[in-house]
């Protein structure tokens, strides 16, 4: 018989597996407590939350929601890793993290647009860049060919001035001549 305090536990889990836009299932065995704290901090500097959970609530929880492929992931310790404004932060600062320590803690499942990742989507999740660099990249490939095309007419422009310039200087020397 579930307790209120679980039973308030599904619930707050459920609102935030509705609320976010990635929500990633990792596995911190093996992690030491300096280290895991160096983790939480660079997860809040990035906005993502992180918590340990106990996976019968959780798979209550995703239960709840409605999402499904999560089930299967939720063995062994576990930790909720969300983002309510970058889907994709979680996997990339968990994916960085556990290339300096060991490669711990480890990614066990992504769930990003209502598509469950693993394995080596989860790899090409956490190496995209910030939504901010795509902006930046996108800004870039629609200027580029503008600024080259404004290159290359001031190059045409610059040439018929000379050309006109040298015109001018050959007609006033044929007059003072002539």
């Amino acid at each position: 018989m579930p307790t209120a305090e679980k039973v308030a536990v599904v619930e707050e889990l459920a609102e935030i597996l509705k609320q976010s836009k990635g929500v990633y299932l990792t596995d911190f065995t093996g992690i030491d407590v300096p280290t895991f704290t160096q983790l939480r901090k660079r997860l809040r500097d990035e906005s993502v939350a992180y918590r340990v959970v106990k996976n019968r609530l959780v798979l209550r929880a995703v239960q709840k929601v409605g999402l499904t492929g999560l089930g299967d992931m939720l063995t062994g310790p576990t930790g909720l890793a969300t983002s309510d404004t970058d889907p994709v932060a979680p996997a990339r600062v968990i994916s960085e993290f556990a290339g300096q320590a060991d490669g711990r803690p480890a990614i066990k499942a992504g769930f990003v647009d209502g598509k469950v990742y693993v394995d080596d989507e989860l790899e090409a999740l956490a190496k995209l860049p910030t939504r901010e660099v795509l902006l930046v990249q996108m800004v870039t490939a629609v200027q580029s060919p503008l600024s080259g095309l404004a290159f290359c007419l001031n190059g045409i422009l610059q040439k018929l001035v000379g050309t006109l310039h040298a015109l001018a200087e050959k007609r006033s020397s044929e007059e003072d001549n002539g």
